[in-house]
């Protein structure tokens, strides 16, 4: 019975246990399905579903003719472990001040500044702050060498030198000109920020847009069957194409190079368009800085040319003229008392010499003298008030001209719009009381120059899609309005001429030889920009102008804001500013092919006295032309553009990119010369005629399709081994023989009687077997030529002062 009763008990308290469990479970089961059923979904999610957003590639920034200014490339991040991850990881910082002082050489950083970060006790991993972001490829190596450096007999050590280091992928946005036209371009900080130019006026096309994806995994992280959820690829960022253009940008910073260099100026700024079309293709500006070297510290954040306003001084001079011969209120050959300009109760106007002026002269001689009394006649008895308003706000003065940029100020009217004395709006005549920025005179002037209309400047020719190359986006010539008739146009053009050909001309310094070059100087006053008083001493000088003066294809405007020297202000025309304008525009004009006038330069030279009179002049040496970039261009485009810049063309290959080009980019040769174009299927070209052609010539080919070359005799080709249009496999070895009767071809017989490149003409005599150099090099190192120096690496930006409006002085000069 007492063994019956224990076994009761026993089943009783098993089913107390069981109905405890059950309810425990079912308790549990409920809680799970009610109260934290939301939080289990989303841990579990977090499990299964996989997001990541894909990052687009930032679009580059390239010349007008594809040279690369900006692009997004590879970079590294240093990341430093400092605790090891269990007892038995070696591959932590062991040595912080040695590992500091190793990377601080490889990273240009203070080695206290990687010690700090290297030593932060409750730290497993740290990032070496800025200094160890986003380094380059070429300091990711610097790192593993040190990390396994090479022994004196050359074996690697295979132990970590600089254990904890390690490096991850990123990118980040490199400048491979450094300084070059920075503040057009702008930058990119570390944290993908866009400041300035380009950069930030375009961020939107260049950022492009982020991709999303979304998977199912399971637990391990492999992607389920038919798990893919959402895929949306990223979009890269558009590559946008400026209107500059590199070679002449590069004219502009070797003349600010060397006159930021001589004279130390508060400021300086050059802005180079095609008056034709409103297109920028140079600006720059001084002081500068390297958008790759950012955080060493910016002096100027201004673009000056489209931020800066300052009074113009006398190159304002233009659109009162302009204005007064389109409203017929100009005559030439009018006469006027110049010297002083009194207006009754107001402080006298006075010419820029003290007020003395040359007596009674001409309108054309007031012109030409830059005279402030003839001005203010034309603009004050003749204009009156509201025309003057009227014709200034065609020009696009006190409006901003739209150029793709930021910042970009719109200058002010005050002294016309609300004059407080007859004085103050009869002195904006000759460019005081009126602020403008550089690029509302460059497209004033412009208007002038091309024939009247007010064109807007671009600085952005088109987006194009990075992939496929298609134009996604394109500027065109755009026309604000017609602010004069082509005559008046035409008569302005002819009389600023006069301002640098004639005798009495201010601007005569600015003459270059062969060219009808057309222009006015200027000068003002600067201003304190606390008390607004005149700063005694202190001045910006400038000179506009254009040429060739009938059909202009270049406008070159130079502002120099006080410069530091001793030299009084009416000299530096000569010493300061003619040498940057006259550098700029006359090379400019060669490379873009502008033909020299050879009477004007015959004019130029008997009035010179060079020669004798009646003594004949030679006409110039054939014109050199720029090899432009061809590298990366269609087949059919390549030769289509050299062909435009009077080149001839011999393609090697059947491909369809080019992918190596001689001359090389850039490069100066002879016009008619002959540019060699290697295709991406080099296999299949055909051997060329090479009768009557140099060695020179036959190593060019040679050198790039990969054949052998065994020469005899000295001269130029009088026959090959293989006929030409063979079809070549890349084994052949060709065989020329030479003889000095041949002639050579045109172009390099005029290069010859002008003194042409070295190299062009005439070749030693040569004997034996030629060894082509390797693909991509140069055939010079062959023939003993010597190859031509790279482009120098430039610098950029200026400043041009800012001197608030105000009661206005008489004083400017010419």
């Amino acid at each position: 019975m007492e063994g019956k009763r224990r076994v009761n008990w026993r089943i009783l308290m098993l089913a107390l246990c069981m109905i405890l469990v059950f309810s425990g479970l079912s308790f549990r089961v409920w809680w799970l399905q009610t109260v934290e059923a939301a939080k289990i979904m989303d841990y579990a999610s977090g499990q299964w579903d996989w997001e990541k957003t894909l990052k687009p590639k930032r679009g580059a920034i390239l010349d007008r003719n594809g040279e690369i200014l900006a692009y997004e490339g590879k970079a590294y991040t240093v990341n430093a472990r400092l605790k090891p991850q269990n007892e038995k990881d070696q591959d932590y910082v062991k040595d912080p001040y040695y590992t500091a002082t190793t990377l601080a050489k490889i990273l240009n950083a203070p080695v206290d500044e990687l010690l700090k970060s290297l030593t932060k006790p409750n730290s497993k991993i740290v990032l070496l702050g800025r200094y160890g972001n986003k380094i380059t490829e070429e300091q990711k190596k610097m790192i593993q060498d040190a990390q396994f450096p090479k022994l004196p007999s050359g074996v690697q050590v295979e132990t970590n030198q600089l254990p904890g280091i390690y490096l991850t992928e990123t990118t980040r946005r490199f400048y491979p000109n450094n300084s070059f036209a920075a503040h057009v371009l702008g930058y990119l900080d570390f944290d993908e920020q866009p400041k300035m130019g380009i950069e930030l006026q375009y961020d939107k096309e260049l950022r492009g847009e982020k991709g999303e994806m979304e998977i199912l995994t399971d637990g391990a992280g492999y992607q389920l069957p038919d798990g893919e959820r959402k895929y949306k690829p990223a979009k890269d960022g558009d590559n946008v194409y400026l209107t500059i253009d590199r070679q002449i940008q590069d004219y502009v910073e070797q003349a600010l190079d060397k006159a930021e260099r001589d004279f130390k100026p508060k400021g300086l700024t050059v802005v180079v368009s095609d008056p034709q079309t409103g297109e920028i293709l140079a600006m720059g500006n001084r002081s500068q800085f390297n958008p790759n070297t950012y955080y060493e510290g910016i002096s100027n954040y201004t673009n000056h040319a489209v931020t800066t306003m300052f009074e113009p001084g006398s190159t304002f001079k233009i659109i009162t003229l302009a204005a007064a011969i389109e409203e017929g209120l100009f005559n030439p050959n009018d006469t006027y008392q110049s010297g002083t300009y009194k207006i009754k109760g107001q402080i006298p106007i006075r010419d820029h010499n003290n007020g003395q002026g040359w007596g009674r002269i001409s309108y054309l001689e007031g012109v030409q003298r830059s005279s402030n009394v003839m001005f203010v006649i034309l603009g004050y008895e003749k204009l009156k008030l509201e025309k003057l308003k009227e014709y200034f706000s065609r020009f696009g003065i006190g409006s901003l001209t739209g150029i793709e940029l930021p910042y970009e100020k719109k200058g002010n009217l005050i002294n016309l719009e609300k004059p407080r004395s007859p004085r103050d709006w009869a002195v904006t005549t000759f460019g005081q009381g009126v602020t403008v920025t550089a690029i509302q005179q460059v497209a004033a002037v412009g208007a002038i120059a091309n024939g009247g209309e007010l064109l807007k400047p671009h600085i952005v020719k088109e987006l194009r899609d990075p992939h496929t190359g298609a134009v996604v986006k394109r500027t065109q010539r755009e026309v604000v309005r017609r602010v004069v008739s082509e005559a008046t146009a035409k008569q302005t053009r002819d009389i600023l001429e006069t301002v640098v050909e004639g005798e009495a001309g201010t601007g005569s310094a600015y003459r270059i030889e062969g060219y009808h070059v057309a222009g006015k100087t200027g000068t003002a006053q600067k201003y304190d920009p606390n008390t607004g008083k005149i700063m005694e001493g202190h001045y910006i000088a400038s000179f506009i102008g254009f040429a060739p003066k009938d059909n202009p294809k270049l406008l070159v405007y130079v502002v120099v804001d006080d410069p530091t020297t001793d030299e009084w202000y009416g000299t530096w025309g000569k010493t300061i500013i003619s040498p940057i304008f006259k550098s700029i525009m006359e090379r400019s004009l060669q490379y873009l092919q502008q033909q020299p006038d050879i009477q004007a330069t015959q004019a130029a030279v008997a009035k010179s006295g060079k020669v004798a009179a009646g003594a004949q002049i030679q006409p110039p040496a054939l014109p050199e032309v720029t090899v432009p970039k061809l590298v990366g261009m269609s087949n059919t485009a390549a030769q289509l553009r050299a062909k435009q810049e009077n080149l001839t063309v011999s393609v090697i290959g059947t491909g369809t990119k080019i992918v190596e080009q001689y001359p090389a980019p850039y490069e100066k040769v002879a016009a008619g010369s002959q540019v060699v174009l290697v295709t991406d299927r080099v296999k299949g070209s055909k051997m060329p005629d090479f009768k009557g052609k140099s060695l020179r010539d036959v190593m060019e080919f040679s050198s790039l399709a990969g054949i052998a070359v065994q020469a005899s005799g000295s001269g130029f080709v009088a026959s090959q081994s293989i006929p030409p249009g063979t079809v070549l496999t890349g084994s052949e070895k060709l065989q020329v023989t030479l003889r000095p009767e041949s002639e050579p071809p045109a172009a390099l017989a005029n290069q010859a009687q002008t003194g042409g490149t070295a190299g062009q003409t005439g070749t030693p005599p040569v004997s034996g077997t030629v060894v082509p150099p390797p693909a991509g090099g140069s055939a010079n190192e062959a023939t003993g030529g010597t190859t031509a120096n790279p482009l120098p690496q430039s610098t950029n930006p200026a400043n041009s002062g800012t001197p608030p409006s105000g009661q206005a002085e008489a004083g400017t000069t010419p």
